[in-house]
């Protein structure tokens, strides 16, 4: 319900008023979620052209992963999943939303494969971890999100390689402190900007 400059009140189409709060209608909601969920793929999209190739390990160094944890953490568990699985899709069928301006199929069978598939993991259990508000915990729930990344990087490397420990090495330990940074600003940034995020969906 909206009110005038004569102070009469209007009511949105569709929508309802409940102690003076407007729910959004539907068709409102679909949008605004389909906005999110978009923004959010577009996000990781964005955060993974700033890679930088590494000599001794097949894995860039990229803000790809702070960016899935972030969309987890701001959207919850639900929507920050379907970005993901949605950032995935489009890159699949052909839009250079992976790093380097990448794509295609064969991207979700290569080195950084395990990585891509835990995304959706990944900011899932952010989203349902974070609590908007509470440092300590976001940055706990990132943690969380940054450990399954790193597993299903870790996994999938030592498929391919044969060996845990270089998968380990190449996967895992140029990372360490990157990561960690991006745990940390994610979890921060959860905390502080969360709540008015989730409110939108």
């Amino acid at each position: 319900m909206m009110t005038d400059n004569a102070g009469a009140s209007t009511a949105v189409p569709g929508s309802t008023e409940i102690a003076g709060v407007r729910h959004a209608a539907p068709a409102e909601m679909v949008l605004r979620r389909s906005i999110a969920v978009g923004g959010g793929a577009a996000l990781v999209a964005v955060a993974a052209q700033f890679a930088i190739p590494l000599p001794f390990t097949p894995v860039p160094v990229s803000l790809e992963g702070g960016a899935v944890l972030l969309v987890g953490g701001l959207l919850g568990w639900r929507y920050g999943a379907l970005a993901l699985l949605t950032f995935l899709a489009v890159g699949a069928a052909g839009m250079p939303v992976f790093s380097d301006g990448t794509f295609g199929l064969t991207r979700l069978v290569g080195p950084t494969a395990g990585y891509l598939f835990a995304f959706p993991v990944a900011a899932g259990i952010v989203g349902s971890l974070a609590r908007p508000g509470a440092v300590l915990r976001s940055m706990l729930a990132a943690l969380a999100g940054m450990v399954v990344i790193h597993l299903g990087g870790w996994a999938w490397l030592a498929i391919l390689t044969g060996s845990a420990h270089q998968a380990f090495t190449w996967g895992s330990v140029p990372f360490l402190l990157t990561d960690l940074l991006a745990v940390a600003i994610a979890g921060g940034l959860t905390a502080r900007l969360g709540a008015r995020t989730r409110r939108f969906v």
